[in-house]
């Protein structure tokens, strides 16, 4: 897809990307596809309809994305955000994982699902966007006046030597096969684990006889795939060269006539798809420049697309509810969540969508981890969040956290301090 200027080229990504969130964010609505939820669903109920959901969304992806980068279209090798560094950021991945997933249940969703509410009505959810918007801003940009972020402050100095250098990439495939045999291990580790999860989603008759649940993952799947495919192959065509939007921002006073029309910066124009907490940063900072162009991203459209589509679903099935904070402990629990989500989701590089559909697909070992803790976050939250309500003072904190350990089969039976209820 090659364009003559541009700004033909941005705008046709722009739009595209708005579309496919605008789909995202309506079927999202319409099957109750919920990252949160599926965990809840399972921790609490023992019910993985929607946590199959999500596996099949992160199958899809995968399947996709190793069949179209070996066919030279799609560009994960040079994503923004790198998910394939060479640097594992071990702590970061963890650390941010379990905040997010702390953070996302307190908030009552991931970052989705925040901006899926919103189109539905929630109010709550415009104060938990705030919030993250601000924090993740300020993680990334320095604060007025000064050249430190809050990642300089809180984090850089202590966290970033706990990385691990694994060379050129992190992605399985050239961490297993090194440089020369990267390219055929990724489609076989994409084959082998995307097979795989669709054996453990359809295996389940419940799932299939469910079609939202197939719908829901099939859509998100697909519409991840379509950003990548889409963000991968826009370019311009000047004087018989073709260029890439970033090598063509990258060479822009050699080839374009003035700077009008020239973005911010280069890396939102690289390979992509869909993840929401960063890109609420970067909607904070188009909103308050006053709709600079210039500051008009990918991440800026998902996040309006997805909240369209939920809005306009919302309309068409009469389901739209304004909804407020139910007490001060309500809003006290979403005020923290959002607080964790902001830290979490830019420490982790990702959210739910973002590193455990989006991320996982490019194979990148951080992607993994971050799901992990991520659910492992969620998980251990909503234990203790029940067994505080059950036993009430006898639960105090550090036993609720061991009960919930022991629940996930992470510490020995014989450390429980609580009986299940």
């Amino acid at each position: 897809m090659s364009f003559e200027t541009f700004a033909e080229a941005q705008s046709l990504m722009l739009w595209a990307t708005f579309a496919l969130a605008l789909v995202m964010g309506a079927l999202v609505n319409k099957t109750n596809f919920c990252t949160m939820g599926a965990v809840s669903d399972a921790v609490n109920m023992g019910d993985y309809g929607r946590i199959r959901a999500w596996l099949l969304a992160i199958a899809v992806a995968v399947i996709g994305v190793a069949i179209l980068e070996s066919l030279g279209l799609a560009r994960p090798g040079d994503a923004f955000p790198p998910y394939r560094g060479g640097q594992l950021l071990l702590a970061e991945n963890i650390l941010g994982g379990l905040m997010f997933g702390i953070g996302m249940t307190l908030a009552s969703g991931c970052g989705n699902k925040v901006l899926i509410r919103i189109g539905g009505g929630n109010i709550k959810s415009i104060f938990v966007l705030a919030i993250i918007a601000l924090i993740a801003y300020f993680m990334i940009n320095p604060f007025p006046g000064s050249d430190q972020t809050l990642m300089s402050v809180l984090f850089i100095d202590w966290i970033r030597p706990l990385s691990i250098n694994l060379g050129t990439s992190q992605d399985l495939g050239a961490i297993l096969g090194g440089p020369e045999g990267a390219a055929t291990l990724r489609l076989v580790i994409a084959a082998i684990i995307g097979l795989g999860l669709l054996l453990v989603v359809f295996k389940s008759a419940d799932f299939r006889s469910s079609f939202d649940n197939i719908l829901g993952g099939l859509v998100v799947g697909l519409v991840v795939l379509g950003a990548w495919y889409l963000t991968s192959n826009i370019a311009v065509n000047t004087g018989g060269e073709v260029y890439n939007l970033t090598t063509y921002y990258d060479q822009w006073d050699m080839l374009a006539e003035s700077t009008e029309g020239k973005p911010d910066q280069g890396r939102p124009l690289s390979p992509q798809s869909f993840t929401f907490i960063n890109p609420m940063g970067q909607t904070l900072g188009y909103l308050s420049s006053g709709l600079d162009s210039r500051l008009l991203t990918f991440g800026v459209m998902s996040l309006l697309g997805v909240i369209a589509g939920s809005l306009l679903w919302s309309i068409l099935s009469r389901s739209f509810r304004i909804e407020w904070f139910s007490s001060g402990s309500d809003f006290l629990n979403h005020a923290i969540g959002a607080v964790l989500m902001g830290f979490g989701g830019v420490l982790a590089m990702g959210c739910t969508i973002g590193q455990a559909i989006t991320g996982i697909s490019t194979l990148a070992l951080g992607s993994f981890l971050t799901f992990g803790a991520i659910v492992l976050g969620s998980a251990l939250t909503m234990k203790i969040q029940y067994y505080k309500m059950v036993y009430e003072e006898e639960a105090t904190f550090v036993k609720a956290l061991l009960t919930a350990l022991v629940d996930l089969k992470l510490l020995p039976s014989s450390l429980r301090k609580l009986d299940p209820a």
